[in-house]
């Protein structure tokens, strides 16, 4: 692929474009239960406006666009009202909540690298149900990622083993509002505590919860603390393009205060150029990320998250009773708001074939790996679009269960996890990619049935997985 010597024609352009989605998830038919957070026809309008009048403005900065520095300032300060800051509280506006992590575990690292110059290999604790941006901002930034276990059959985080996992060396204790796994909030408030008491600083990862949790608290629901009301945190990540429907690429990481946030920051004056400070892992940044932030918390307001929340939580209480309902199946712990995940109680049924089966009727939802004592599992993010047609989609998943239950199980191939288990610290990857065609893996583009790739994977050691992920996409993209 070259680019083309003479340039194509609008029409043409754009017409490709469309061919070229035909292939993607269709997020407009209320069937995708993940990735996607539609807002409404109405609201998507008023994104698209405002982020393109934004689109070329450069949040490099801000003197030179002072635009763009209110509207941070304004996006970061209703955020941090919403989840329960005073007006110490600071923060900035990021590209997602991956970034808002790992300037979070970078922050920390540094202001506890300049407090106990004795910490030469930084460690963070966290629990198993964490986000994976947790390991990548350890495997970029050189912090250790110490993982303790979860409760039994609620999910939540094992304080007393965060505790003994604690050192010398710890800087940063993590856990989530809720775990995206499965919807359960950590035991804030008890991990703040601790926090406390061992002097080293504590991030609430709310990316999907902060915007929904603390609109379920203002409508009178009891809500497990987890924000700027509870003594010992020193940061919360929350995403705007999650439960706030903003456009992609908006979330906010937030601090207690400045003396925190200034470890965020990086300034570089010695170079023959003009004088750098990034408050954020960006550099040049499109302003139309932010501005359609601003748009949307203003046009939805109050009373519009209000509505979306009301109707949301009504319909995952539909879903988890139905599937509960549904012979063979159960959902995983108490979910806290409108994520969750359920398993098979049938040993014999394959949930990544169901799945698929699922899909190849229009329905999405994301296969999960059995990891401690969390089996394997399919998890459901309900939102404002998926939620009108849960109903519908229990229907489906009982007539899908029903049929699969009269199937014989799925074929496995051991002998596949075998092969590539042992040559998984093979640095040439020939090998592999021979042995994922044998197992009728594609190399030229990704797999529509996943049952056989995720039973592979799950079999694995994690740091197996890991690696054949890593060869099987380097392949993938050109």
């Amino acid at each position: 692929m070259i680019i083309p010597q003479k340039g194509k024609p609008r029409d043409v352009i754009l017409e490709t474009l469309k061919k070229y989605k035909a292939g993607d998830l269709d997020w407009r038919s209320g069937k995708i239960f993940g990735y996607i957070y539609d807002p409404g026809e109405k609201v998507r309008q008023l994104i698209n406006a405002a982020y393109t009048l934004f689109l070329s403005e450069n949040a490099l900065d801000p003197t030179a666009y002072p635009s763009l520095l209110r509207l941070e300032n304004e996006v970061v300060r209703m955020t941090a009202n919403l989840l329960q800051g005073d007006p110490a509280v600071v923060g900035n506006f990021t590209s997602g909540g991956t970034e808002s992590i790992l300037l979070a575990v970078k922050t920390a690292r540094d202001m506890m690298r300049a407090r106990k110059p004795s910490i030469t290999a930084p460690e963070m604790v966290f629990p198993l149900s964490a986000h994976a941006s947790f390991y990548k901002a350890g495997h970029y930034l050189g912090v250790k990622p110490v993982v303790v276990p979860v409760h039994g059959d609620s999910f939540e985080a094992d304080v007393r083993a965060m505790a003994d996992a604690v050192n010398e060396n710890t800087i940063l204790l993590a856990a989530s509002a809720p775990g995206y796994a499965h919807g359960v909030i950590d035991p804030i408030e008890a991990i703040g505590r601790l926090a406390l008491e061992k002097k080293c600083l504590f991030h609430v990862d709310a990316c999907v919860g902060g915007i929904h949790l603390a609109y379920m608290r203002k409508m009178g629901t009891s809500v497990k603390k987890f924000d700027f009301s509870v003594p010992g945190v020193s940061s919360i990540s929350v995403d705007l393009h999650k439960y706030g429907y903003a456009a992609k690429g908006a979330s906010v990481i937030l601090y207690r205060h400045h003396d925190i946030r200034r470890f965020q920051m990086f300034a570089c004056s010695r170079w023959t150029g003009y004088s750098v400070i990034n408050p954020t892992a960006a550099g040049s940044k499109s302003g139309g990320p932010l501005a359609a932030a601003w748009a949307v918390l203003n046009y939805l307001g109050d009373e519009g998250y209000q509505q979306i929340v009301g109707d949301t939580m009504a319909a995952t209480r539909t879903l988890v009773d139905g599937i509960n309902r549904i012979d063979g199946l159960r959902v995983l712990g108490k979910p806290d708001m409108c994520l969750l995940a359920f398993a098979a109680e049938d040993p014999d049924m394959d949930v990544f074939h169901l799945a698929d089966r699922l899909k190849q009727a229009g329905w999405y939802i994301q296969p999960q790996f059995a990891r401690g004592n969390a089996p394997s599992s399919l998890h459901m993010t309900v939102t404002r679009r998926s939620a009108r047609r849960v109903t519908e989609f229990l229907g489906v998943l009982e007539r899908t269960v029903t049929a699969l239950a009269k199937e014989p199980p799925a074929p496995f191939r051991p002998d596949i996890t075998e092969k590539i288990e042992t040559m998984a610290t093979d640095e040439a990857p020939e090998s592999y990619l021979r042995l994922a065609r044998s197992a009728g893996i594609s190399l030229e583009q990704p797999p529509q049935d996943m049952a056989p790739v995720n039973r592979l994977l799950e079999s694995l050691p994690p740091h197996v997985a890991e690696h054949v992920l890593t060869v099987y996409l380097n392949q993938l993209m050109k």
